[in-house]
């Protein structure tokens, strides 16, 4: 009997941590999903990637919502020529992820880079549209 609880409960490990680590490599997925939407000014891709109900809020102290953010990435004067995440944990917690990390942009205003060395938390949750960013916090790193 002993040997059957052991082999049940070692099954459920394993088939709860290949379901996290899919949802882990479906988020990051997400995540280079948005960083080449942004990089590309693809306002089609980042419909699909940001949720209606977003809260993106910028290490200035600027939040924005989804429109905003699709405004400014696609028409605003500043491109984003590269997006570096290092460091990056993902939790997941059944349809809702948090990702956190390092990430470096470097922005370009008038022919002119900025880089900017961050620490982001991205918050994306799981429905009928798949993985979708619905908050994003960001502090400047010296």
């Amino acid at each position: 009997m002993k040997k059957w609880i052991c082999i049940v409960l070692f099954t459920t490990f394993l088939s709860a941590s290949s379901t996290d680590s899919k949802a882990e490599k479906d988020v990051l997925a997400a995540m280079d999903a948005w960083k080449q939407a942004t990089m590309k000014r693809d306002g089609a891709a980042l419909d699909k990637l940001l949720h209606p109900d977003l809260t993106y809020s910028h290490s200035s102290a600027m939040t924005q919502t989804k429109a905003d953010v699709i405004k400014s990435v696609t028409t605003g004067k500043a491109t984003v020529e590269d997006i570096t995440f290092s460091d990056t944990t993902v939790r997941v917690y059944g349809n809702t992820a948090l990702v956190k990390g390092k990430v470096d942009i470097v922005n370009n205003t008038d022919g002119k880079s900025t880089p900017a060395h961050l620490n982001i938390l991205h918050v994306w949750i799981k429905g009928t549209h798949g993985w979708q960013m619905v908050a994003r916090q960001a502090t400047r790193l010296p």
